[in-house]
């Protein structure tokens, strides 16, 4: 039988997963809330006992009004806790937004305002550093077809890593 009370008092981490929609042109879909600022990749919270794969799939049901057809996991990003946030995995899952997709997006009125197709340079003007700072490294896992493992953006040393005490 499991120590359940041991369980509970471990630490938790909250979850989020993000899908990096392209077009035939390498545009990449991006949604802009009506609660922050800034524009955004498809996606959200990871909801108790869902799982990445799960939750990138209902946002984007939710988020868009379609499930795209999603090739894989290119990102992995550990976001340090901050300003009495908690730590958060973000699992960010790449696919494809055809034309016909595009032209049908039905985005949740009270929660996303607008949706652009956007050339992956411009991504920096639209969106927050934590999110722009992800796609490179997210469109390099794409091609190698391998997820990249961030800590809060940035690829980590390993080899410093293995120095560390501890």
């Amino acid at each position: 039988m499991p120590d359940l009370a041991y369980y509970a008092s471990l630490p938790r981490t909250r979850g989020a997963a993000a899908a990096l929609l392209l077009d035939d042109l390498g545009r990449v879909l991006l949604v802009k809330p009506t609660y922050k600022e800034g524009w955004f990749l498809p996606g959200g919270v990871i909801e108790e006992g869902e799982s990445p794969l799960t939750a990138c799939v209902r946002e984007c049901r939710e988020e868009l009004g379609f499930v795209p057809r999603l090739d894989g996991l290119v990102c992995v990003d550990w976001g340090s806790p901050r300003g009495g946030v908690d730590a958060v995995n973000v699992f960010v899952f790449a696919g494809v937004v055809t034309a016909e997709q595009a032209a049908a997006i039905r985005l949740p009125a009270d929660e996303l305002s607008d949706h652009v197709l956007v050339a992956v340079e411009k991504i920096p003007e639209l969106a927050p550093p934590h999110i722009a700072r992800r796609m490179e490294p997210s469109l390099r896992g794409l091609a190698e077809r391998r997820a990249v493992y961030l800590e809060d953006g940035r690829e980590p040393s390993f080899v410093a890593l293995g120095d560390r005490e501890g």
